[in-house]
């Protein structure tokens, strides 16, 4: 596979330059994201090894080795072990700026992300209600069921919460609207493995998610969207929470 459109990798670290010294691995991501997401490199495309990124930035490898790291958890590249990073494809023309606005998440950045997840996760449950067919709903129930199940494990439990979160934008049926919401997800993965403490709080979300199927079942728009809007407040609440600790 060419590393760069007709060319070679030198040409990939020769579109880059030397950032200052002690630049943060932030800034790395980004002058990265910069790039690949300037439509010069095109996706599939195999990226420079760690060590020329290194020389042409003027960086240590673990500071480029983290950037590609977390541009890998924000679905930008991929890294194949043994093979090499590749870069992936973006869906859509306003996901870079979104990411790009992402990487620098701190407290503040956390509490506009969850603010933005909740309106992105309401529109979601609405859009689901009117699209959902019964294979969906087979599998919603399924997720619900799960979550049941599993209120005394909690690593299942988060599996199958996020597994219902997916097959709820998969039926609201935009391709766009669910590539901000896994990106938003991704960016708050960190608190979001742990938002769920214990089965008493886990027993609640069940019945937060119940609520949602059962608009959703129904076809109706305005409950789903208003249970969701419970589910996001209270989930929304626990994660601010972790976010401070």
């Amino acid at each position: 596979m060419p590393a760069y459109p007709g060319e070679s990798v030198d040409d990939i670290a020769s579109a880059l330059s030397a950032l200052p010294s002690g630049t943060p691995v932030s800034e790395v991501a980004r002058r990265l994201l910069d790039l690949f997401t300037s439509g010069a490199v095109a996706p599939g495309t195999r990226l420079p090894p760690e060590r020329q990124l290194s020389a042409t930035l003027g960086v240590g490898r673990s500071a480029v080795r983290e950037a590609l790291a977390a541009l890998e958890i924000l679905g930008i590249v991929d890294v194949r072990p043994g093979s090499g990073t590749y870069l992936r494809g973006l869906a859509s023309e306003l996901l870079p700026q979104t990411l790009r606005w992402g990487l620098l998440i701190g407290e503040r950045n956390t509490a506009q992300l969850l603010e933005l997840r909740e309106g992105l996760e309401i529109y979601v449950a609405r859009l689901a209600a009117a699209r959902a067919d019964a294979a969906v709903i087979a599998r919603l129930d399924d997720d619900v069921k799960r979550m049941r199940q599993t209120v005394g494990d909690l690593p299942a439990f988060a599996k199958a919460d996020l597994d219902f979160h997916h097959a709820l934008a998969e039926a609201a049926g935009n391709e766009t609207l669910t590539d901000h919401v896994h990106v938003i997800r991704s960016l708050l993965q960190v608190y979001a493995d742990r938002a769920v403490h214990d089965s008493a709080e886990a027993e609640r979300a069940v019945a937060e998610h119940e609520a949602v199927l059962a608009g959703v079942r129904r076809g109706d728009g305005d409950a789903a969207a208003s249970a969701m809007a419970v589910h996001m407040a209270t989930a929304t609440a626990r994660l601010l929470a972790d976010s401070r600790e």
